[in-house]
């Protein structure tokens, strides 16, 4: 994974509560065996009709949004079930950051877990930066090692994550990698460890 340190990213606004797992990457797209792939497929039944068109009334698909990295939704973001596909297609389509008041936990935990920061701010700042995205191309500075997130315009917000997570998206780790840390007391102990 890339290390997410600070980042700058145009801002996607889906002004919806309660965005479920399987809105955000439906059942019928989880036969893949890889973890790449899944973008495609990311709010497809939002995205597309039933011809596969792309749906001119889903804001996602509008040119200004193409570039985002960053998707500030509304409460309860990600509940559902607990498919981990929903994180792979947000993060292969381009989103390091989700903003929302809430977060459901199973989705939360595996955004960081595979390279996404979920930032949970209050509802009246998320409100605020939906208002401001959907009004012009809009940009956020998103600082892991302060953990702050701000913009030119003078909003300035601080939000909080376990250091386990944050330790984790600073140096780019899925819970392998932060394995291998121990790579040398692993070995340590496995020639002192006498087997029987």
């Amino acid at each position: 994974m890339e290390p997410l340190v600070k980042h700058l990213g145009l801002v996607y606004p889906l002004n919806r509560a309660n965005v479920d797992t399987d809105q955000i990457i439906p059942k019928q797209f989880l036969k893949r065996i890889s973890r790449q792939g899944f973008g495609q497929y990311l709010f497809y039944n939002w995205r597309y009709d039933e011809k596969d068109r792309p749906r001119e009334d889903f804001s996602l698909n509008q040119p200004k949004y193409q570039d985002a990295s960053i998707l500030v939704g509304g409460e309860n973001f990600g509940c559902g079930s607990s498919r981990e596909h929903a994180p792979w297609a947000l993060e292969d389509f381009g989103f390091r950051v989700i903003i929302a008041p809430s977060f459901a936990d199973i989705f939360y935990n595996n955004c960081t877990k595979n390279g996404i920061l979920p930032v949970i701010l209050k509802e009246a700042e998320t409100e605020q930066l939906i208002k401001n995205a959907e009004a012009d191309d809009y940009f956020l500075t998103v600082d892991l090692e302060e953990k702050k997130i701000y913009d030119n315009q003078g909003f300035n917000a601080t939000f909080d994550l376990a250091e386990y997570s944050r330790e984790m998206l600073l140096n780019g780790w899925d819970e392998i990698a932060v394995t291998l840390t121990y790579e040398d007391k692993i070995k340590a102990f496995e020639q002192t460890h006498i087997v029987y």
